[in-house]
């Protein structure tokens, strides 16, 4: 069996599973998740989540990783099948590795476009808007230039994004593979070291220039965060708002995506996880809370109020993050330069996120078929190109992937990973892995919680989605749903044939 490499310091390790947590979601997703949901109305139950799901899981992940890793394995296909004794248990593992590996496919996508627009920002090639008092027609030179950007305005079932959008593609991803090809320590972990402290600097220089805008109206930065932390007791109620703070604490510490299982197998057998994990948690948390809450939401209020910021969240991350932003940004002084440092904040952390998405694919190569890093990287680099085309060329492709594996598909993969280790395998030595060697002690409430209240919670979410999204998303029938499912099943099939192929390789036993 090849070496399997590890982290060179526990900083670069915490700040690489912080990168990894730290991405598109925290200035975006998040922003848009607490001014749907009533902004202050939205914390208590993202809050309560975080303590009652997001730690939990994000600790048995860990523990898994680290189980995994002192057998000389680094993804959930091995685990599984140490865990659970049955031939299937290697391919329900393979969820650890074909979700991100599918998510990676349309994240670097929408990764390039951040690059792409820090770049415009820089020469000033985003379009100018005056402040007029319709939001909608303040917004719609930016909504047009996305759409130009992204092919959106073209006939037919076909996408056709200008040559600098493509060629902007192919850099983010020469980027990413060039990060893995350097390998755990010399690669993830040198740019998780620069990127992570440059993306605070970049927040906070954001946030304290949000801090000093004023509406002519005299809103300024405290209305803003009245909206974010005033609490609207009477929102708990409101079963909606409890399922998308749950969801976005899900989403917002990527468990479900296998990313941080791998991560952790690089540790020592007798490493600590409960500290590490909460140290890359916290790290996630204030980005997100502090820093991503801090920029859009309060801007957007300054600017538009209230009504017209929680209309603006109601039609998605992009609307906010790259139509309402750059629009204010076009209408203070600087302007170009922080819509500049907005997008390159955005560049960064999609970044850190992405290679660690992409690293289960990695691990699997090297682990069980016993690729050499270069040639697992080369293999990646082919496939994430060729599948790419997809939702670059093909309208709704994106968004079916998305709900499928980046939806759907994490939430059933973090219930798997807490009912195997705790159901399954066996709950008294799964609490035995969770809370040896650590150097802090974690409570013993946290058992129950992980054994019953975690997994529960996962239950509803996939009941409560499955009532809410399953019908219509079954119901589509365009090209662009067939080709984003067919890629899924593409994606199975190969996973299915290359874990077959590994384990005859062992001669034909069926646990490695």
């Amino acid at each position: 069996m090849i070496k399997r490499e590890a982290w060179g310091s526990r900083i670069g390790l915490i700040l690489a599973v912080a990168g990894n947590a730290i991405g598109l979601g925290n200035f975006l997703r998040f922003p848009v998740q607490a001014a749907d949901n009533g902004g202050g109305a939205f914390m208590i139950p993202y809050m309560v989540s975080l303590i009652l799901l997001g730690i939990p899981l994000l600790w048995i992940e860990w523990a898994l990783g680290r189980f995994g890793g002192a057998r000389g394995h680094g993804t959930a296909v091995a685990v599984f099948d140490y865990l659970w004794n049955n031939p299937i248990a290697k391919y329900v593992g393979m969820l650890g590795v074909l979700i991100p590996l599918a998510v990676v496919v349309y994240y670097t996508y929408i990764e390039s476009w951040t690059l792409l627009y820090s770049i415009f920002s820089l020469f000033g090639g985003l379009p100018s808007t005056p402040l007029t008092a319709d939001v909608q027609d303040y917004l719609k030179p930016f909504q047009q230039f996305l759409a130009e950007k992204i092919g959106a305005n073209s006939e037919g079932i076909l996408l056709t994004p200008p040559v600098e959008t493509y060629l902007i593609f192919v850099i983010t991803l020469l980027i990413n593979l060039y990060i893995l090809y350097r390998g755990v320590s010399a690669g993830i972990e040198k740019v998780a070291k620069f990127a992570m402290p440059l993306i605070f600097i970049m927040a906070i220089i954001l946030m304290i220039r949000v801090f000093t805008l004023t509406s002519p109206d005299g809103r300024n930065f405290l209305d803003g965060l009245g909206f974010l932390w005033n609490p609207d007791f009477s929102a708990l109620t409101d079963p909606k708002v409890w399922l998308a703070a749950a969801g976005q604490v899900f989403f917002t510490l990527s468990v479900g995506f296998g990313a941080i299982l791998t991560y952790a197998s690089y540790i020592k057998p007798k490493d600590d996880i409960a500290l590490n994990g909460l140290a890359g948690a916290s790290v996630n948390e204030f980005a997100e809370v502090i820093l991503g809450g801090s920029i859009a939401i309060v801007a957007s209020v300054i600017f538009f109020g209230i009504p017209a910021t929680a209309l603006i969240a109601s039609q998605g991350a992009f609307d906010l993050g790259f139509m309402a932003l750059p629009a204010i940004f076009a209408n203070i002084p600087y302007g170009q330069f922080f819509s500049f440092i907005w997008f390159l904040l955005l560049f960064f952390a999609g970044v850190t996120s992405s290679i660690a998405l992409s690293q289960p694919a990695i691990a699997f190569l090297e682990d069980e078929l016993g690729w050499s890093r270069q040639k697992a990287v080369a293999a990646l680099g082919v496939f994430l190109f060729s599948a790419a085309h997809i939702p670059i060329f093909i309208k709704g492709a994106l968004d079916e992937i998305d709900f499928w594996v980046g939806t759907l598909g994490l939430v059933v993969f973090a219930l798997l990973e807490a009912v195997i280790f705790f159901w399954v395998y066996n709950s008294k030595k799964a609490w035995e892995e969770i809370t040896r060697d650590n150097d802090i002690k974690i409570p013993s409430i946290f058992y129950y919680i992980m054994k019953y209240v975690a997994p529960g919670l996962l239950i509803v979410i996939l009941i409560s989605w499955g009532i809410e999204k399953l019908p219509s998303q079954l119901q589509k029938t365009d090209v662009g749903t067939w080709a984003g499912r067919a890629l899924i099943v593409v994606l199975t099939i190969i996973g299915i044939l290359l874990i077959k192929f590994a384990w005859e390789k062992r001669n034909g036993r069926t646990s490695p």
